[in-house]
């Protein structure tokens, strides 16, 4: 099975979970995008409301007709639909290489359930085996470069997040655990958040060759 057919199969999966008059929070990504197409084809796509993680996830559901409401009126959300760059074992993930990130955490931290929709390729054994990125303040950035020097930071050139802010992404040593090395990033002033999730999903849905099969906390 292709990887796109993977991530469709994943996303199909995850619309099982939702039912009429459900408040939503609508992820970021190719995966995800999957997942809004499905959702507004289905035959309760009025029937929902919606929170979106980026301008361009929002841009896409208003497409369909889906309606998009702003999430304080919406939390607690009944679910958080998303995918993910990694997942290891603990469910803990890396999130964020699309840049949306920080509104990504903020959309799930509010979901009573986040399912995270995933092809097997993004299972993981050890977080870090791509780049983790660091949403930081302009202000900040050089600054940010020289003291996370460490941790080899490169800036996403061009890029600037829905906030206004840009991403450095940054390698973590396989000698040390993620939650470590965000711990202390994280200590930096200017540093707005990290991709880093370590406990926001409360299961996964991973499309594989051989099928659907689900991860839970």
């Amino acid at each position: 099975m292709p990887a796109h057919e993977m991530k469709i199969a994943a996303a199909r999966a995850a619309l099982d979970a939702v039912k009429p008059g459900m408040s939503l929070g609508l992820g970021t990504g190719s995966t995800a995008a999957e997942f809004v197409k499905l959702l507004g084809a289905a035959p309760f796509a009025h029937d929902v409301r919606c929170t979106c993680t980026s301008n361009r996830t929002e841009e896409l559901a208003r497409s369909f007709g889906i309606t998009i409401m702003p999430l304080a009126e919406l939390a607690p959300l009944d679910i958080a639909i998303d995918g993910a760059d990694e997942i290891d074992r603990g469910l803990r993930l890396i999130k964020g290489r699309g840049g949306a990130l920080l509104r990504e955490k903020i959309v799930e931290q509010q979901a009573k359930r986040f399912i995270v929709i995933a092809d097997e390729s993004k299972v993981v054994e050890r977080l870090g085996a791509g780049v983790l990125p660091v949403e930081v303040t302009p202000f900040a950035r050089d600054i940010l470069l020289r003291r996370l020097d460490r941790y080899s930071p490169v800036l996403r050139e061009g890029f600037t997040t829905d906030e206004g802010h840009e991403i450095l992404d940054v390698r973590v040593p396989a000698y040390i655990d993620i939650a470590e090395v965000v711990a202390r990033i994280r200590r930096h002033a200017g540093v707005v958040e990290t991709g880093f999730f370590p406990s926001e999903a409360t299961e996964a849905i991973i499309a594989a060759e051989t099928g659907i099969r689900r991860m839970t906390r």
